[in-house]
């Protein structure tokens, strides 16, 4: 169900790297109209570059006006914020500096929107790790700048879909560097950002969560390494001591092929591909990018720049919309749980609602 124009989420949309398919993804998503009944999108880019792709995409039926920062905005209509004035040269399906360059000043003025309190959620197209580093980027990805400009201590990556909510103790690390990040105070600080992302952002009142080992077959009780025994494990005994409902440490070949993680409302991997493999298995096309703990809800396409489609129209937008919804609804149900923490009688008067309606 659509909102009125009134409550009607904002939403920052970054124009990623202007050489790969965000553009396209953008336009597609957006062209629909009944997109604009539940939120007003603003896009952070240039609009000389969305009517690029606007011809390339034959998207007549796509029109956007031109907004500042901060100014008011009415419902029913597609936003653009122009970041750079500068014409710029596009080249579909190659790494330039150029397009890390602008990329990275779409990202820094959403971001100052963000601290603003202009925008209520937030979602990026994707970079190219090395068109950023030419342009001297010189982070790991979108989460972790983000989480450094929103001064968030506290993060973690996750992806969900329809099946699933993934989050991953360690992100875009070598796989010889991840033992030495399964900490017990890391395992403490994941299960617990995943614990609260999942009760404020997605509305389960008491999650049940299950906890990935590092190691095959989850160590084998110390056999085959033994990061479960000293670590993982004390790590679920202590918040499970704390009133946590965990599970675990599991063998993830087994966990996911015998369809044991249906039963959770979130799970912890120890790394990446550990956790990214299934999970994609199982929602390449809906899966969606989220990163808990920061102050604004970011969401975004589980896929990167594709530069071997980009200018040819046939990018899917599908996982691209899926974060926009998701930035839609998870943004809502934050205001939400706000509200009843401010006003705990809201959160009785629902229950009661609920109790009356089924009986």
């Amino acid at each position: 169900m659509g909102s009125n124009g009134s409550n009607l989420i904002k939403i920052a949309i970054t124009m990623g790297d202007f050489n790969g398919i965000g553009p396209e993804i953008i336009i597609k998503t957006l062209r629909h109209p009944k997109i604009l009944e539940y939120c007003i999108p603003v896009v952070y880019g240039s609009g000389k570059v969305l009517s690029y792709y606007k011809n390339v995409v034959k998207g007549d039926e796509f029109m956007f006006y031109q907004a500042r920062s901060n100014e008011k905005l009415a419902p029913g209509k597609v936003y653009v914020v122009n970041c750079w004035q500068e014409n710029v040269t596009i080249t579909p399906g190659k790494v330039t500096e150029a397009g890390g360059k602008y990329a990275l000043m779409a990202i820094d003025q959403a971001i100052a929107d963000i601290r603003s309190g202009w925008i209520d959620g937030l979602v990026t197209a994707p970079i190219h790790k090395k068109s950023m580093q030419l342009a001297g980027f010189a982070h790991a990805g979108h989460t972790e700048y983000l989480a450094r400009q929103l001064h968030a201590q506290d993060y973690l990556m996750m992806m969900i879909g329809q099946q699933m909510r993934m989050g991953l103790l360690s992100t875009h690390i070598p796989l010889r560097e991840v033992s030495a990040m399964v900490t017990l105070a890391r395992i403490k600080e994941s299960i617990r950002i995943l614990h609260q992302t999942l009760q404020k952002d997605f509305g389960v009142d008491r999650p049940l969560i299950a906890v990935l080992g590092l190691n095959p077959h989850a160590g084998d009780e110390g056999v085959i390494g033994d990061e479960e025994i000293n670590t993982i494990i004390p790590g679920i005994q202590e918040l499970r001591n704390n009133g946590l409902s965990l599970f675990g440490p599991f063998s993830s070949d087994g966990f996911f092929g015998s369809g044991q993680f249906k039963k959770f409302d979130g799970v912890l991997a120890m790394y990446h591909d550990q956790g990214l493999i299934p999970f994609k298995s199982f929602e390449f096309t809906t899966g969606v990018n989220f990163t808990a703990g920061l102050p604004v809800v970011r969401t975004s396409p589980d896929h990167g720049t594709a530069f071997d489609i980009a200018g040819q129209n046939i990018a899917d937008p599908t996982s691209f919309r899926e974060a926009l919804f998701g930035a839609i609804d998870i943004s809502r149900q934050r205001k939400k749980y706000q509200e009843d923490r401010a006003n705990p009688l809201n959160k009785h008067q629902k229950i009661s609602e609920e109790k009356e309606a089924e009986s």
